[in-house]
C-alpha cells in the first residue's frame, strides 16, 4: 500500500519536487477522506471553504441550470486534479456542485487549516498558494481556448 505521503507526491505536480518532509507537514493540515460512486461531495450554495485534491478517482463538477433540478457537467476531474480552491481563498458559497463519479480518494484542506499552515510555516503556505494558482491559471487558460473554438 502507498503511504499517503508517497501518493500526494505522485499525483500532484507542485509535490513532486518537494521533500517528503514538507509534503507530511503539509498533510498534517489536511483531512483525508473517501466516497463512493454516486456520493455528493458539495453541494451548490454550501458554506464550507475548502479545496478537495483528488487522489484517486474521479469527480464530476455539475451547475444547476434555470431548469428546477436540472443540472449540467462542467468538468470531470481525475488524480492529480485540485477542486474547489476559489473557495479556499474566499468567501464565496460553492457555485457547483460535486458527485463522485467513481470511489474517490481525497484530501481536504480548509480555510481554517490553510491559514494555520501560513502562520505555522510560511514558506510551505506560499509553495502551496504557488501551486493552486498555477493549477487555477491553467485551468482557466483551458477554458478560454474551448469557448474561443465555439466561435
Amino acid at each position: 500500500m502507498t503511504s499517503l505521503p508517497a501518493l500526494a507526491q505522485d499525483k500532484f505536480r507542485f509535490f513532486r519536487n518537494m521533500p517528503k518532509e514538507e509534503i507530511s507537514s503539509l498533510l498534517e493540515f489536511c483531512t483525508h477522506q473517501c466516497a463512493l460512486a454516486g456520493e455528493t461531495l458539495w453541494h451548490e450554495g454550501d458554506e464550507d471553504n475548502q479545496v478537495a485534491f483528488i487522489l484517486k478517482g474521479r469527480l464530476g463538477i455539475k451547475k444547476m441550470t434555470e431548469f428546477s433540478d436540472r443540472y449540467i457537467i462542467v468538468g470531470t476531474y481525475g488524480p492529480g486534479s485540485v477542486v474547489g480552491e476559489l473557495c479556499l481563498l474566499t468567501d464565496n458559497v460553492r457555485s457547483v456542485s460535486a458527485e463522485a463519479i467513481t470511489d474517490v480518494e481525497l484530501l481536504f484542506l480548509s480555510n481554517d487549516r490553510f491559514e494555520a499552515l501560513i502562520q505555522t510555516n510560511p514558506t510551505l503556505g506560499l509553495k502551496l498558494l504557488k501551486g493552486l494558482f498555477t493549477m487555477t491559471s491553467k485551468r482557466l487558460s483551458k477554458s478560454y481556448e474551448r469557448i474561443a473554438s465555439i466561435f
